[in-house]
């Protein structure tokens, strides 16, 4: 049986996007930013979704070595070098468009999925379902697949079903700033795992309303601690998963697409607990799922077209 191809590991980005990959970042940032708000659906799985998560991995972990290269009194130099390979005209665009999708629709999405849970639900669903693909189709398989990767998707799937099984802990009326730190360090590791929500984590821990209130009105001390808090986990990880990548990356992508899968558990609209439905609680949502597969099954068509006319460089 011949093993699976790693996909090429990652590495420095080359050559400068032009200009007419603006729009289509923008877009793509607006999207990511967009599904952090929602419980159970992590900014990371849309990121592979439409590829753009190595090239965003790959830039973070450059800013994080030069502001490391600026502590230690390496000299500009060194922060310069660093800082020139991170790819700004990526980055910029994506991060105006997800700090404009947080800014914008904290409170609407807040709104939408109190008011409207298996809608929303049901849209969510079938965008990571369809976009378990995205990491998988980065593996060249066997017929069969080795028992390892099954496993080991197995294991991820497995993880991410209790993850998004356990239950809220109930908002927290007044979180203490150490808490909201150490939670943002926690839940920011889901911005880079796809399969692991961040909203979800912090609904889990009882911060997830009180962080968009705080968004939403504009908390700029709460809003502080968490973005220090997030910093700090986003230091840690981004270093953990790039070594994955680099030297076990065949695994690495399996484990997260088994992560995206067993993350479905917390999309399902239709629970037992809230049931029974009526014909427009299972009609809606059901379409919606159809639209969200459709959407991701286009998005992954627009980067596949992007990477052959050269607006995207996949190493």
């Amino acid at each position: 049986m011949t093993p699976p191809t790693d996909p090429a590991p990652a590495g420095s980005p080359s050559g400068r996007r032009p200009l007419s990959a603006l729009p289509l970042d923008l877009g793509r940032g607006f999207l990511i930013g967009l599904t952090e708000l929602v419980p159970g659906v992590s900014g990371s799985t849309i990121a592979l979704i439409v590829g753009l998560y190595t090239q965003l991995l790959r830039s973070a972990h450059h800013v994080m070595e030069a502001g490391k290269a600026l502590l230690r009194g390496r000299g500009w130099a060194a922060v310069r070098s660093e800082l020139g390979q991170v790819d700004w005209r990526l980055i910029i665009p994506v991060l105006v468009g997800m700090v404009a999708a947080v800014l914008l629709l904290a409170g609407p999405i807040h709104h939408l999925v109190e008011s409207n849970p298996l809608s929303a639900l049901g849209l969510f669903f079938g965008i990571v379902l369809v976009g378990i693909a995205a990491p998988l189709r980065m593996v060249r398989w066997s017929v069969p697949p080795g028992m390892d990767l099954v496993l080991l998707f197995g294991a991820g799937f497995a993880a991410a079903f209790w993850l998004t099984g356990l239950g809220g802990a109930g908002d927290q009326d007044d979180p203490h700033l150490l808490v909201v730190f150490l939670a943002a360090a926690v839940a920011i590791c889901a911005l880079i795992i796809p399969g692991v929500s961040g909203s979800f984590l912090l609904l889990a821990m009882g911060l997830y309303a009180p962080t968009l209130q705080a968004v939403s009105e504009l908390d700029l001390t709460y809003i502080a601690v968490f973005a220090a808090g997030a910093a700090v986990g986003l230091i840690s990880i981004v270093q953990l998963v790039l070594r994955a990548l680099e030297h076990i990356p065949r695994f690495t992508v399996v484990l997260m697409a088994g992560l995206m899968a067993g993350s479905l558990r917390a999309l399902w609209p239709w629970k037992a607990e809230t049931a029974p439905y009526t014909a427009g609680d299972i009609t809606v949502p059901a379409i919606l799922m159809v639209v969200g597969a459709a959407f991701v099954l286009g998005m992954m068509l627009l980067d596949r077209r992007a990477a052959h006319t050269g607006i995207d460089r996949q190493d």
